[in-house]
């Protein structure tokens, strides 16, 4: 069987990058992907796919993308799901992301502004931005999950 996504898209935001409880990078960001097609209106409608991508990836597209950024992404669907704070079950469906390229030159890059408050020399554990200190943010159950390992 085959599961492997290639998109090219806009970053609708800055990358989310968090860290595990263990330590690992995860990286969250949604993709706005061109239709091939134009609707009744003649306007081109996008889809915006959410991805997720981990460990020293995760950093690196983080660091190296901003909102609007193009890049290009390949990887593969997953289905996860866990029970929300209020013990409903809750589906969720993403790109994970193996690999990234940049599709624009640095200088575009760099003229766009930062929407986060993500400072690289922060070391990880005191940069506030730890995954499982955000109730809305559900990756402990990833703490064993080894990527590219499906079982």
């Amino acid at each position: 069987m085959i599961n492997n996504v290639t998109l090219v898209g806009r970053l609708t935001k800055d990358v989310d990058l968090r860290y595990t409880s263990t330590g690992t990078a995860v990286g969250t960001f949604s993709l706005a992907v061109n239709r091939q097609f134009t609707n009744q209106a003649g306007e081109r409608e996008a889809d915006f796919i959410s991805c997720v991508i981990w460990r020293k990836s995760a950093e690196n597209f983080a660091n190296f993308t901003r909102k609007g950024s193009l890049v290009g992404i390949t990887g593969r669907i997953q289905t996860r799901n866990y029970d929300n704070q209020q013990g409903q079950r809750v589906y969720v469906t993403e790109v994970v992301a193996d690999s990234f390229t940049l599709l624009e030159p640095k200088q575009t890059t760099e003229q766009r502004p930062r929407e986060n408050t993500y400072k690289q020399d922060q070391p990880k554990e005191s940069n506030g931005m730890d995954a499982s200190s955000d109730p809305g943010f559900n990756y402990t159950n990833f703490d064993n999950y080894e990527p590219g390992n499906p079982f």
